[in-house]
């Protein structure tokens, strides 16, 4: 299993921010796949779940209403869109592949090496 995530970089408060995440070693067509992230002395917090359709998605609270994530199952490519983008969002984001094929978040088996998010000003 490899995922490799891009798209990071050094963003305003209210800027936007894609993600992109390219999977491959596994059928990523029958597993959902997931975004966590980590911040700064913090632990690992889970940012958004999108089941192997790509139809139903879930949010944490602290990003809903803000940040959208998406698949290609042709590309086998996993994306977060992330708009008005706050200070507490700095953190190194990381792409994840679930255990099984729902939009319910349930943990993970494997996931990239991140990528640095920072919203500064």
């Amino acid at each position: 299993v490899q995922l490799v995530e891009s798209g990071g970089g050094l963003v305003q408060p209210g800027g936007s921010l894609r993600l992109s995440c390219a999977a491959s070693g596994f059928t990523f067509t029958s597993y959902n796949m997931n975004w966590v992230r980590q911040a700064p002395g913090k632990g690992l917090e889970w940012v958004s779940t999108i089941e192997a359709g790509g139809r139903f998605t879930s949010y944490a609270d602290s990003v809903k209403g803000r940040f959208t994530i998406s698949r290609d199952n042709a590309k086998n490519t996993l994306y977060l869109q992330m708009n008005s983008l706050k200070l507490e969002d700095t953190a190194v984001y990381y792409c994840a592949k679930g255990r099984n094929s729902g939009y319910v978040y349930s943990g993970y088996d494997y996931r990239g090496q991140g990528i640095q998010v920072t919203v500064s000003s």
